[in-house]
């Protein structure tokens, strides 16, 4: 069982930044290719897709993210980062840290990190 230990997160003010970490209990060479991502979950809202690098290149982004959000993966290759720029109210969620196998397709999620962004 893989566990994600997130880290990060708090209050920030509109236009501040903020970095999001996450370490996976496993590596690589135990589970196998992979993408590790960010998702978030606003009160009342559903879970979405924040960003997503994937172990052998290649990031995707949400549409809302609009180039202030970038993520990356660690040397260790079982960690993934998101740095948060020019943050806005509208971003205030519970970010989770998510990975996702490529073979067989199992997800596995850490426990959340709460974000607030005051106006």
């Amino acid at each position: 069982q893989v566990q994600l230990v997130e880290s990060g997160g708090g209050l920030v003010q509109t236009g501040g930044s903020m970095r999001l970490s996450c370490a996976a209990s496993a590596s690589e060479s135990d589970f196998g290719l992979n993408a590790m991502g960010w998702y978030r979950q606003a009160p009342g809202k559903e879970r979405e897709l924040v960003a997503v690098a994937f172990s052998r290149g290649g990031k995707n982004y949400a549409d809302f993210v609009e180039g202030r959000f970038t993520i990356s993966r660690g040397n260790a290759e079982n960690t993934v980062y998101l740095q948060m720029n020019n943050l806005k109210p509208e971003d205030t969620a519970v970010y989770y840290c998510n990975l996702r196998t490529v073979v067989g397709l199992t997800d596995y999620w850490g426990q959340g990190t709460q974000v607030t962004v005051s106006s």
